[in-house]
């Protein structure tokens, strides 16, 4: 009797997530990094866009879908996400060997301690990462010219994942993890979990080979327990003993209780799951619709309205404009009124990516003309791309 053994994929998929994760902050898309926070310009450049503050509405909506996709998956799977994708089990799992070395000797124990403090160092840098990029940190520390704002972050980083990964370990996950602790709130009757059989009771052996692997030191058979990680250690030390009597273990991963069957379309995965549709949808609509050029227009105080030689009423006002984007810009300025077209001075406007920049323009208008003119920025070439903004004429004193 062959046994599918489930310690294999997590490692799998706990080695995917370590690639991911070290990898991101390298990756880079449109000159920028993949996903990293720029604290200088307040930008977030995420995926090949470049989000600004004025802008993490969009951040917003897409932690709201972040969290009731969390929910949602909780609510379904049970903690599937801690045995299998928690950062803090994909570490304490990589550094397994501190475990080992504890029943060892001085020297195995101090190497322990040593490969756990190195691997603490790389953890710490690869968050720093993602707010510094590693093509600025990198060249920096080899030239010994980090900063201390970055050193002092990246000391104290490391001394708190040592202090957890060295001690604490799965702890934290037992007894402190917030998301642990909402795990009762979340779970329902047909929550997927880590049980044991108990139809089968009289088949278990009692070799506590399950509680003998558990991480968090609790014994399946008593029931479920709000420490448990879902880590399937149990699973596979239970199979592996049944086996020899071609037996499936007694442990495996259920749908509430074992044998009660699931049950996915309830009532209240639906309403989470629509909520997270919802926000999903809300979500690409702002991306995929986010205007990555703005355009404000201002009075210009220090240019009065006025009457010039050739009879043409001159108004001027300040455009505040700003690029969002990654790449120059340049736009044809135009006005019309009542559908007559005017002249406007400059006649194009040049935007860097990332510049923000306030022009005075100056607009010539029939002197008899009446009501509001609508200003516009074309992007060059001619494009679909029109930044379209209505204004109010005005008038020198002495024409009221």
């Amino acid at each position: 009797m062959t046994i599918r053994r489930i310690q294999p994929w997590r490692r799998i998929a706990e080695a995917v997530q370590a690639v991911v994760i070290l990898g991101l902050p390298f990756v880079r898309i449109n000159g920028e990094s993949a996903l990293r926070f720029d604290i200088s310009s307040l930008r977030l450049h995420a995926f090949g866009v470049s989000l600004w503050m004025d802008e993490f509405f969009i951040v917003l909506m897409g932690l709201f879908f972040l969290t009731f996709l969390t929910i949602l998956v909780t609510l379904l799977f049970g903690r599937i996400w801690c045995g299998w994708l928690c950062p803090q089990t994909v570490i304490i799992d990589i550094t397994k060997f501190l475990d080992r070395a504890r029943s060892k000797g001085i020297t195995q124990k101090a190497l322990a301690y040593v490969l756990t403090l190195a691997a603490c160092i790389v953890v710490a840098a690869s968050l720093i990462w993602y707010f510094v990029s590693p093509y600025e940190f990198i060249p920096a520390l080899m030239a010994g010219n980090l900063g201390p704002v970055i050193w002092g972050f990246w000391i104290s980083l490391t001394a708190i994942l040592f202090l957890n990964y060295a001690f604490l370990r799965h702890t934290w996950c037992a007894t402190a993890c917030p998301y642990a602790k909402l795990q009762g709130a979340l779970f329902d009757s047909s929550t997927m979990v880590i049980a044991f059989d108990g139809q089968r009771q009289g088949e278990c052996m009692d070799c506590r080979a399950c509680v003998k692997v558990c991480p968090v030191h609790i014994d399946i058979r008593k029931g479920l327990n709000a420490a448990c990680i879902n880590c399937a250690e149990c699973l596979d030390a239970c199979a592996s003993r049944l086996e020899k009597k071609q037996k499936p273990g007694l442990i495996g991963y259920f749908f509430g209780r074992p044998g009660s069957g699931r049950n996915l379309l309830r009532t209240n995965a639906l309403l989470i799951g629509a909520i997270t549709l919802l926000f999903l949808l809300f979500f690409l609509y702002l991306s995929f619709t986010r205007n990555p050029y703005d355009l404000t227009v201002m009075p210009n105080y220090d240019m009065k309205p006025r009457v010039t030689e050739k009879g043409e009423l001159l108004n001027s006002f300040i455009l505040a404009t700003e690029n969002k984007s990654r790449r120059d810009m340049a736009f044809r300025t135009a006005a019309n009124i009542q559908g007559r077209m005017v002249r406007v001075l400059p006649e194009k406007i040049m935007l860097k990516a990332g510049e923000y920049k306030r022009v005075p323009v100056y607009l010539f208008l029939p002197e008899n003309v009446k009501g509001t003119a609508d200003l516009t920025l074309e992007a060059l070439p001619p494009s679909s791309l029109k930044i379209v903004r209505n204004i109010t004429i005005l008038f020198p004193p002495e024409a009221k």
